[in-house]
């Protein structure tokens, strides 16, 4: 479970294509038994769930090549936090509004 989720860590992407693991085969087919790991009875174990799409991207030989690129690695990484920064945000602001709706309605009745 471990490596599956450090699958969506670009920069340990970087690392293990610079390292030449996507160049192996064998390393290639592992990833592919990795896609278990999308079922719901595994899925649901993962901090983690963007991993599986890191997961699907290195299913792709473009991505595998690309992803041995710096700059690729930094700005995919700077995609993740930004996806997060707004997530937060935007849950935060959902969770306010849906206390509000209870405190509302609460004092109707």
């Amino acid at each position: 479970m471990e490596f599956v989720q450090c699958l969506g860590n670009p920069n340990y992407l970087n690392f293990l294509a610079q390292q030449g693991c996507f160049d192996k085969p064998e390393f290639i087919n592992y990833l592919a038994y990795l896609k278990y790991w999308k079922e719901p009875a595994y899925s649901k174990y993962l901090l983690f769930p963007y991993c599986l799409h890191m997961l699907d991207l290195l299913q792709s030989p473009e991505f595998r090549r690309e992803i041995a690129r710096a700059p690729s690695a930094r700005f995919i990484d700077d995609q993740v936090l930004l996806h997060w920064q707004s997530y937060l945000r935007k849950r935060s602001e959902l969770i306010s509004k849906h206390i509000e709706e209870l405190g509302a309605s609460a004092n109707s009745v």
